[in-house]
């Protein structure tokens, strides 16, 4: 059942038609009614009175149905809503700047390399509303719909609304409140970035479209969603003359190709004395875009419940970005195949942000200065003095830094929405007022509650929870600097050996301390399993504030000396209840064949969602 049900998700991601979406739902549906009847037989068991901690462990995990748990018409309702969102952000289409007759531009990659690359301000702004148009535009009543279901959902399992239920998963009663903290913790490094990049726009696009004291225009950090900046490290760089980390032009020289990126991601993990990837693993998964058939680009890794079937599916492209994605995706699988012996009930990451942070904190030793010359990538002679580093930790905190309050505010959003605290009414204005305060980023343009921006972005109009990615951006870090010290490539206490330029490729004690923590599944609470890499029970942004030490000082006394001020003054929510006039912007024509992949973002880990089918009756057979 685990596998037929993945299967038809994998045959749907992977060749958007509508028969296999049909086939997606139908087997949904199968799945759901079977599901169903296993958790009523689960919580007809008073367990909580058991006293062996893994046999009530179990019951805990196995007690909690999710969405099934509705009724079969709403719960095809529920389905078909999601389906419909992530259908409207696949097919979107938009028209081109130069030339309005061709409204044939897909986000990836045409929409995307155009966010990336131009320095237009008009075309970026242009580029900007009619993503937003085309995509979230025309999901909020769909969304309203969601959200109601999902509701239902959650409090029939026992769940105030779907924000407590997305909860359960970090199992801690202060959650909200250690996610504050931590952001607090990492804001003042926040504003001091946000006031650098901000005076270096305004250097290049002028004082009038870039305010000295006033959020940042959204469309000019080089991302649909201003949640990484590292595409304008051109306009940003400290230090121009000094040379680039950026390898994708020695990668092209080279001849990489998507494959040779997967196999030397592999190589990195099994030189640690990690796993290797299965036969199937390389015969199954897509890594670059199939032609004639449009599909979910956004990438991804698969379970298949079957102890051997892994996948990715990537629309991979020969470049550096791509190449750590690769790693994030190949330490999912890693992740899977560690805990893959284990009751089908723990084969789940620890919380959903260890999943996340497992190919990152690899990710931070491949890219590395001294990485990139033992793979030959870059020139050894290559000097990495005080200037270099500083253009090595920019560009690191462009992605790292500005996406703290990107996350938190994609989930910030959601959890007042599913509480009731915020109403249709006022879901856009209220996603705008988040940006504002968490980001100082504005709309380019007025927004107003016709307009669903959230819906822009991937995971809101696929359902996916997003705080994994801010847990996983700080402990991909904690992480990293156990196994760097493990490595012994960091003391704290030697300057000439900074966090920064820890590699621990080849280093078997760093492997054998993470492939124990991954081993673990979801079989022991987090801060166990945090433990047992780090020596800590808890999140701490403390390893991140020590990595970006040096830039955070370089940060603090640039901003003096260009009298820049730190943080921003509200010129008033770009936002109003009621629409603004009516554009004049020229719009694509209907779509009727799904067209155009998903992207953007941090890459969604696609759990096996079906595992809970066989372990209902596994862990019946135990009891019964």
């Amino acid at each position: 059942m685990c596998y037929k049900s993945n299967i038809a998700e994998w045959q749907f991601a992977s060749d958007i038609t509508d028969e296999n979406e049909r086939l997606k739902l139908e087997q949904s549906l199968v799945a759901a009614r079977f599901e169903k009847e296993a958790w009523k037989n689960i919580t007809s068991f008073n367990w909580q009175p058991f006293t062996d901690p893994d046999l009530k462990r179990k019951f805990k995990l196995l007690s909690v149905l999710g969405p099934s748990a509705l009724p079969e018409d709403k719960l095809t309702q529920y389905r078909k809503s999601i389906d419909a969102m992530e259908k409207i952000y696949s097919t979107a289409k938009i028209c081109s700047f130069a030339n309005p007759g061709d409204c044939g531009m897909n986000l990836d990659p045409e929409i995307t390399e155009k966010m990336s690359k131009s320095r237009n301000f008009d075309e970026l702004k242009h580029v900007w509303q009619q993503w937003h148009e085309q995509s979230g535009g025309k999901m909020r009543h769909h969304y309203e719909k969601f959200v109601q279901l999902s509701n239902e959902a959650a409090q029939m399992n026992n769940f105030s609304d779907t924000g407590a239920y997305w909860l359960r998963n970090y199992e801690s009663d202060t959650f909200k409140e250690d996610i504050e903290g931590l952001w607090q913790t990492i804001k003042p490094f926040y504003l001091q970035l946000h006031a650098y990049v901000r005076a270096k726009l305004r250097a290049h696009y002028g004082e009038d479209k870039v305010p000295k004291d006033q959020p940042i225009p959204a469309h000019l950090l080089g991302n649909m969603w201003a949640q990484s900046w590292g595409n304008i490290d051109d306009l940003v760089t400290p230090y121009p003359g000094k040379s680039s980390i950026d390898v994708t032009p020695e990668m092209l020289k080279q001849g990489y190709t998507p494959k040779k990126m997967f196999e030397m991601s592999e190589e990195f993990f099994t030189s640690m004395g990690l796993l290797p990837t299965p036969p199937e693993f390389w015969s199954g998964s897509i890594i670059e875009k199939l032609v004639g058939k449009e599909m979910v680009c956004h990438a991804s890794a698969w379970d298949f419940c079957n102890g051997k079937d892994f996948r990715i599916k990537q629309c991979t492209k020969v470049n550096m970005e791509d190449f750590i994605v690769v790693h994030h995706e190949m330490g999912h699988i890693q992740y899977f195949l560690q805990y893959k012996n284990l009751p089908l009930v723990y084969r789940e990451g620890a919380n959903s942000g260890f999943h996340e942070a497992v190919g990152d904190s690899l990710a931070l030793s491949v890219q590395t200065t001294k990485h990139l010359k033992e793979i030959g990538l870059l020139d050894k002679s290559t000097p990495t003095d005080h200037e270099a580093t500083i253009n090595y930790l920019l560009a690191t905190a462009l992605d790292k830094i500005a996406f703290f309050p990107f996350a938190y505010i994609m989930d910030k959003w959601r959890w007042d929405v599913f509480d009731g605290s915020v109403t249709s009414a006022d879901y856009n204005c209220h996603w705008w007022k988040l940006r504002e305060e968490y980001q100082g980023i504005r709309s380019p343009v007025t927004r107003s509650e016709v307009d669903f921006d959230p819906g822009a972005k991937y995971h809101i109009a696929a359902n996916v929870e997003y705080i994994r990615y801010f847990v996983s951006f700080v402990i991909q870090f904690q992480f990293y600097k156990s196994l760097c010290v493990t490595a012994g490539q960091y003391d704290p206490h030697n300057p000439s050996q900074p966090l920064h330029e820890c590699d621990f490729y080849r280093n078997k004690e760093a492997g054998a301390k993470l492939g124990a923590m991954l081993a673990m599944g979801s079989s022991r609470p987090w801060p166990e399993a945090m433990r047992a890499v780090t020596g800590q029970d808890r999140m701490d942004a403390n390893a991140f504030r020590e990595y970006f030490k040096p830039l955070e000082v370089w940060l603090i006394a640039k901003n003096k000396e260009l009298g820049e001020p730190v943080g921003w003054n509200s010129g008033g929510l770009n936002c109003q209840k009621n629409p603004p006039p009516t554009s004049t912007t020229q719009h694509p024509p209907p779509v009727t064949q799904p067209v155009g992949p998903k992207s953007g973002g941090p890459t969604v880990f696609l759990p096996h969602g079906a595992w809970i089918l066989v372990a209902f009756y596994s862990l019946l057979n135990l009891v019964v």
